[in-house]
């Protein structure tokens, strides 16, 4: 076996000149092991790739924005239309649209508002500004509207067309997703009560979404043994093979990591070099891609794939260390999954708040598809609207496939919080650890007393020291609060976004809660029949186990509050109606409801809100929901620690004669992009004259305070 260590040093050289491009200090952890370089030529070339990271991240880093002048007005855009952005002519960058219009890849001339994407919003939440930016896109089009449509013409096309024809919607979009990556249309079809992608995500399968090494490694493969009566020359045609399937599929780091890697194995048998190492291999085509695009480093589609690789070259010492007798076929496939997942546990914790724990048998028994599907797809795209004859055979595997997927799916995945930066030192000091054992360096009763250590020192600590805290989420205009007292949660409401398909619960609330740690509620409070407040429980209710749900006004023939009561009584979830005068003790709070009152319940929902009062040691705040001024100054609120502003800053609440009764030292406003005129300047010209802090969501995202 041919080794290749010196791209191991290069590499973490490269990445640590990118971290440090960043200011990311603890980058220059990575350049501890060029201690090790003994050989002037070798060190020197490691510090120049330390300076290349650096230099051409800090360059990309500092580029202007091309689009910057062209923000917050309308436009028509002309480009080309890939499915997933728009590359435009003029200038020559490409812009996302939102929402993506239902048209074939081609020209595409649309007009829309042009605005920066929106970054992080809620603690721990997706950054889509830094995920456009790694992309290379510059901007999204908003509320686009189609001027002129003209689909391309091509052998992609072409190769579409042989995916998708004589196919359902669902089987078209999944064998599009399996064999070109695009996975645009996966959010539109639905598996029992997922989508797709989610469907895929919690059988622990999501990577067959993800053209990587699996494909490559099947088409290769496949190709390898139709051509061996060729020789040593069959591995050059496999060379051609690989840069056409780059060209069409393109370039994203998992793909290009596993074609080079490909590339670089099949050179090395060509050539009669024999095996390359596993290790070094990885790190060359690592360091062909940071070197080229430093900015993928923190891609998550690339550390995923890089850190499943690196498990997998653990799979053999694995396998050593089961029982005798288990057979090869069952041993490997379980380990190889066993050790990707492993290595690639606090990626997927962090980014997905979850781990399907039936992963290991779900890849077993769904893998020999994929062994199937991707050769034949490939032959389907080939033959163009010639798959017809083919198609029918691959609709009936895919519906046997999507069945066994819809059974894994079922199966609740280990739900996971946010991984914290010690958490994140554990987790690779118990690596270490493992590593040992598996080189017979460290004995089994040690590593399994230092396991159950990790694992108490991880658990215990938010078990005996439960936050106390009010988390104000970013739900855009609507409203939506977590209340945790200790082990106590309560959600205020879960946002909504009146006349539009998007799921604010679904796609918001409900991350941002995993984000925190929350995978069980205690009580979900739908404060009023509003949109802007309730629509988004709907999903919280579908999504976490709740013990309780509060209700003012019991409208029913709302249709927003039916959707609601219906997803509680579905989910066997009690439903209590409050009133003023009830009173509840967690611990070392209270909370009181302050209104409603009851019958005669008003026409406005507004004043039908529910009001909660918290009360803990010497803090007190209070949530309004969109209460009106003149109930306000009925509910005898008493001195606050914080007002929880009601209705979003409206004019019409929060008078001067309540805020000089309630006397806040914090106003916090909930409220997004909106034509109603929240807030009001009234409202906080009287929030200024008293000497209240004012902290708002449109302005700050997420707001997260701490109790005393």
């Amino acid at each position: 076996m041919l080794s290749l260590t010196y791209p191991v040093y290069f590499l973490a050289a490269l990445a640590a000149g990118i971290l440090l491009a960043h200011k990311l200090l603890w980058g220059l952890l990575l350049l501890v092991p060029l201690f090790w370089l003994r050989a002037p030529g070798p060190l020197l070339l490691a510090l120049c790739f330390v300076g290349w990271g650096y230099f051409h991240a800090a360059a990309l880093l500092k580029r202007p924005d091309p689009l910057l002048p062209y923000y917050g007005k309308k436009w028509q855009l002309d480009g080309h239309w890939d499915g997933t952005f728009l590359k435009l002519r003029e200038p020559e960058v490409r812009v996302a649209l939102a929402p993506a219009p239902d048209v074939p890849a081609g020209h595409l001339v649309i007009r829309g508002t042009l605005n920066p994407p929106e970054g992080r919003r809620n603690f721990h939440g997706f950054d889509y500004a830094a995920w456009l930016k790694l992309r290379g896109v510059h901007g999204v089009l908003y509320g686009g509207k189609v001027v002129q449509t003209e689909p391309e013409q091509g052998f992609h096309t072409h190769f579409q067309t042989g995916l998708t024809t004589q196919l359902n919607p669902q089987h078209a979009a999944l064998m599009v997703a399996l064999e070109l990556g695009d996975k645009q249309d996966l959010r539109d079809q639905k598996l029992g009560e997922w989508t797709l992608q989610e469907a895929f995500t919690r059988a622990g399968v999501a990577h067959f979404l993800a053209l990587s090494g699996q494909h490559v490694a099947i088409l290769v493969g496949l190709l390898e043994v139709l051509l061996r009566r060729f020789g040593r020359w069959r591995y050059g045609t496999l060379l051609g093979f690989l840069g056409l399937y780059l060209l069409l599929v393109g370039i994203e780091p998992s793909i290009l990591r596993a074609v080079l890697q490909g590339g670089v194995v099949l050179l090395a048998l060509w050539m009669g070099q024999g095996k390359l190492d596993l290790l070094g291999t990885l790190a060359l085509t690592g360091l062909v891609s940071l070197t080229v695009y430093p900015q993928w480093l923190f891609d998550v589609g690339f550390q995923l794939s890089y850190l499943a690789v690196l498990g997998l070259s653990f799979t053999p010492e694995v396998v050593s260390k089961l029982p005798g007798g288990i057979p090869k076929w069952l041993s490997y496939p379980l380990a190889a999954t066993f050790c990707a997942e492993l290595l690639t546990l606090p990626v997927v914790a962090g980014n997905f708040n979850a781990l399907p724990w039936i992963s290991p048998i779900s890849n077993l028994i769904l893998g020999p598809f994929m062994v199937v599907l991707v050769p034949a797809g490939m032959l389907a795209g080939l033959l163009g609207p010639l798959a017809v004859v083919l198609n029918p055979l691959i609709g009936v595997v895919l519906s046997v496939f999507l069945w066994l997927v819809s059974l894994f799916a079922q199966v609740p995945p280990l739900p996971w919080g946010t991984i914290s930066p010690a958490g994140l030192v554990l987790y690779l000091l118990w690596l270490f650890a493992a590593f040992l054992w598996l080189r017979n360096r460290l004995t089994a009763v040690p590593f399994l007393a230092l396991s159950l250590s990790a694992s108490l020192i991880s658990y215990l600590p938010a078990q005996l020291f439960p936050p106390q805290r009010i988390v104000y989420l970013d739900v855009g205009q609507g409203d939506s609060t977590l209340l945790q007292l200790g082990h106590f949660t309560m959600l205020i409401d879960g946002g909504g976004s009146p006349g539009s398909s998007f799921d604010v619960g679904a796609r918001t609330v409900v991350p941002a809660l995993h984000k925190l740690g929350i995978f069980h509620l205690d009580v979900v409070v739908a404060s009023h029949a509003d949109t802007d407040h309730i629509e988004g429980l709907t999903a919280v209710l579908k999504s976490i186990p709740t013990a309780e749900l509060w209700i003012g006004h019991d409208k029913e023939e709302d249709p927003g509050l039916r959707e609601v009561l219906n997803a509680a009584r579905n989910r066997k979830v009690p439903i209590r109606e409050v009133r003023r005068g009830d009173q509840f003790r967690v611990g070392d709070s209270t909370l009181q409801v302050l209104y409603p009152e009851g019958t005669p319940w008003s026409k406005e929902d507004n004043d039908n809100s529910v009001v909660l009062r918290v009360q803990r040691h010497g803090f007190s705040t209070v949530f309004l929901g969109d209460l009106s001024g003149h109930l306000e100054n009925r509910l005898g609120v008493g001195p606050l620690t914080v007002l929880k502003v009601a209705h979003h800053g409206s004019r019409h609440s929060s008078n001067l004669t309540f805020l000089q009764e309630t006397r806040p030292r914090y106003a916090v406003i909930s409220s997004g992009k909106n034509t109603y005129g929240h807030p009001h300047p009234e409202v906080l010209g009287h929030l200024q004259s008293l000497g209240v802090q004012i902290l708002r969501t449109d302005q700050r995202g997420a707001l997260m305070l701490y109790l005393p």
